[in-house]
């Protein structure tokens, strides 16, 4: 006898595949002079005029002047940024070209 939909058991994804989803990702800036980035992986790298960041949508950069970290909680996927704010761009890292080309421009 086969077991109702509703008894049937649940899969789960694995704990790596959780701390990914998109739902968790979002960015608040304040006045242009801080951000606050959720969903954040890892930080690659960081100066005073960008910080490079993973995030469960993809690779961040965050340009600006003045920039420093202000805070950083990767156990809680949380990156707090202060500076001037020019602007913020995402790079899909799931392709890997895009990702690639980051790489190779921050360390030509």
């Amino acid at each position: 006898m086969p077991i109702p939909q509703t008894m049937q058991p649940m899969h789960h994804a694995p704990a790596d595949d959780r701390k990914r989803s998109p739902s968790r990702h979002s960015l608040q800036i304040d006045r242009r002079e801080n951000i606050t980035v959720t969903g954040v992986i890892d930080v690659i790298s960081f100066d005073e005029e960008s910080v490079i960041a993973e995030s469960e949508m993809g690779v961040i950069v965050i340009k600006g002047a003045n920039l420093h970290v202000k805070r950083i909680n990767l156990e809680n996927g949380e990156l707090i940024v202060a500076g001037e704010i020019d602007g913020i761009n995402y790079e899909n890292a799931s392709g890997g070209t895009k990702a690639k080309s980051l790489m190779g421009r921050l360390f030509k």
